[in-house]
């Protein structure tokens, strides 16, 4: 099974779909051109499509509802989680200060560019997980460690 991602004007991925490699072969070979036209057989002739796989072999990441497709560099970038994240060589979004690497979960928090810890409530007892985290607030879930 192939994946096809269509892409709006502004290059921004609004669908992707399965497509069967019966229908993307020509002459007995995988042909992405084949497996175009037969998106467009579906869609329409006037759009736009690119293959995309799971493994990221094909134009870098994956692509996803509301990726950016670059053509100049012919990869999908995903979209931007925070402004002051760089996308890096690989075509993924970095953070300015890297994730801390003790072993501990963190949250990013733009406004202070600085990762907060996520801390477990210390008692659970009697109380179910979905319940606790539901009713907690974003400053029970985490711990600044600036």
């Amino acid at each position: 099974m192939a994946h096809y991602a269509k892409i709006s004007d502004q290059n921004i991925v609004e669908q992707v779909i399965v497509v069967s490699n019966e229908d993307e072969l020509k002459d007995g070979i995988e042909s992405e051109e084949q497996g175009i036209a037969f998106c467009q057989s579906l869609f329409g002739k006037n759009t736009k499509w690119k293959k995309t796989s799971y493994n990221g072999k094909i134009r870098g990441n994956y692509a996803g509802i509301g990726y950016a497709y670059d053509p100049a560099k012919d990869v999908f970038v995903p979209p931007k989680p925070y402004p002051s994240w760089i996308l890096n060589d690989k075509n993924q979004w970095s953070p300015p200060i890297p994730y801390p690497d003790d072993g501990k979960m963190y949250a990013w928090k733009e406004e202070t560019q600085s990762w907060l810890e996520v801390v477990m409530p210390a008692n659970l007892e009697g109380m179910s997980l979905e319940k606790s985290f539901r009713d907690m607030t974003p400053e029970e879930l985490v711990r600044n460690n600036t």
